[in-house]
């Protein structure tokens, strides 16, 4: 039983999505959980009052992602023009 070529184009779009999906949540999630993990152990060893180096990190873990994003997004772009 063959699939038809509608099907195959259909399933390689929603692969392609599934593998952006999994790419993108892995590149905000892995940055903004050490960062803050290690701005709440700084905080905690140095800092006991305040939150001030849990901040920072989350900060800094937000523009990592967003550039590591703007890269990946300009060759994702690419790439899907060449599904086509």
């Amino acid at each position: 039983m063959e699939e038809n070529p509608k099907n195959q184009s259909d399933r390689r779009y929603y692969l392609f999505a599934m593998r952006i999906v999994g790419d993108f949540g892995a590149t905000i999630a892995i940055p903004v959980v050490a960062l803050v993990l290690l701005g709440r152990y700084i905080d905690h060893r140095y800092n006991n009052s305040g939150y001030l180096f849990t901040l920072i990190g989350f900060a800094v873990a937000a523009l990592v992602s967003a550039k590591i994003i703007y890269k990946k997004a300009k060759k994702y772009g690419q790439d899907y023009q060449n599904l086509k």
